[in-house]
């Protein structure tokens, strides 16, 4: 089924999609601060290489910080879970923080996760930006014939999570890496949000995982505070889902593991 406006609708949404990661400093990676500049022999400036690789055979449980993990000591930008027919398919992409990064991150290709060993090779900039759009576009910013569901954990489609039963509880994905609490105060700054109850959940070596989860006056609030899904903070948009005491309390376990 197509969207209202056609094919042309989603193909517009998703080049919106790209312009927005090209421009979104968290994914405008330079080799500027090694001081080489990449040249062709013809004296043309040659950008380096997206820093993005692909994953193969991860356990169907994966999350995002046993991909963090699994690439220890490396600058990890962001992780990207795919999914199919609304389960987790088993690969991902990560993007790194540079190229040398990506070098090092295929020293780790067949290496366990678990008991299941991954692959990790190299794949394109666009590879990366069509698994995005897909995401995106089954979520219901624009429709085609062509879908991929969320990770298992998150509502299939936008509109469920008005069905969904709320605690006081949400989870936002997709924050800055750099983040505060300050941040968060003020993007929710007109629902009564419990400041000490804010969790942001960061990863063994301490950096964020660009999740946190937040604490409200009461599960109404929570609802209310929902109407927030999607908005910006900073260059990224913020993605806000329904979770429990439960949830939260685990992941802040893990971010002192």
């Amino acid at each position: 089924m197509l969207g209202r406006g056609g094919v042309s609708d989603g193909y517009e949404v998703g080049s919106k999609r790209q312009r927005m990661m090209e421009s979104n400093p968290y994914f405008a990676v330079s080799s500027s601060a090694s001081g080489f500049q990449p040249y062709s022999y013809g004296g043309v400036y040659q950008p380096p290489p997206f820093p993005v690789v692909r994953l193969r055979g991860l356990p169907f449980n994966c999350t995002d910080i046993d991909v963090f993990k699994f690439f220890a000591g490396l600058d990890i930008v962001d992780v990207f879970l795919v999914n199919k027919n609304g389960r987790f398919s088993g690969e991902a992409f990560v993007v790194f923080a540079g190229s040398v990064q990506v070098d090092f991150a295929l020293r780790r290709d067949r290496q366990n996760m678990g008991r299941r060993y991954v692959e990790v090779f190299r794949c394109k900039r666009q590879d990366y930006y069509n698994a995005v759009a897909a995401e995106v576009n089954y979520e219901g910013i624009y429709d085609t014939d062509y879908h991929r569901s969320p990770p298992p954990s998150r509502p299939k489609r936008f509109s469920d999570k008005d069905q969904m039963e709320y605690t006081e509880i949400l989870k936002m994905r997709g924050l800055p890496f750099s983040v505060t609490k300050s941040d968060i105060t003020e993007f929710f700054a007109e629902f009564k949000l419990i400041e000490e109850r804010i969790h942001i959940a960061c990863r063994p070596d301490g950096k964020a995982t660009g999740e946190a989860f937040v604490e409200f006056s009461s599960a109404e609030e929570a609802k209310k505070a929902m109407s927030k899904d999607k908005m910006t903070i900073g260059s990224r948009y913020v993605e806000l889902f329904p979770s429990t005491p439960g949830e939260a309390r685990r992941a802040e376990s893990m971010s002192r593991q």
